[in-house]
């Protein structure tokens, strides 16, 4: 077990079976999913099998399994974001990055997810790349945006 996953452990009090959702929550925060590594040292703490613990994280779509690529795309399908192109906007991401939501590239460069709302409702359609809005999004606006990625880890 690492040092960084060992101090998130000993955040909480051992074999604590409440503290499974915020410890796994942490762990993903720090990695960016869940390792089966992890989820096999979770359950040495806890004393929990490890299929409990991909039973309970698979209910909720909140835990990944998978890295995210280094830009994590989320696009807004939200209602206010469908009313206002959001749709072809989309089908021009998918197209561009020959993706489909839930999806990383083979370079590992980039992941798209749709989220229901991002509570921008008044600066539809919206995307979030790594935590940075873009916002009105026309169709062709898109392989801009993505280039702009791309030449930004060039630099």
């Amino acid at each position: 077990m690492d040092e960084k996953n060992n101090e998130i452990l000993e955040k909480y009090p051992k074999g604590s079976r409440e503290s499974l959702i915020p410890m796994l929550q942490d762990i993903q925060e720090a990695y960016g999913y869940l390792s089966e590594q992890a989820v096999v040292e979770v359950g040495r703490y806890l004393d929990l099998p490890s299929g409990k613990i991909y039973g309970l994280a698979t209910f909720y779509n909140q835990f990944r399994f998978k890295p995210l690529g280094q830009y994590h795309i989320c696009f807004c399908h939200g209602t206010s974001c469908h009313v206002t192109g959001a749709e072809e906007v989309r089908k021009k991401l998918e197209k561009k990055l020959r993706i489909s939501p839930g999806e990383t590239t083979r370079d590992g460069k980039f992941s798209l997810e749709l989220t229901a709302c991002m509570g921008a409702c008044h600066l539809s359609p919206v995307i979030r790349i790594n935590g940075n809005y873009h916002t009105r999004v026309k169709p062709d606006e898109v392989g801009d945006i993505i280039d702009s990625c791309i030449e930004e880890r060039e630099d």
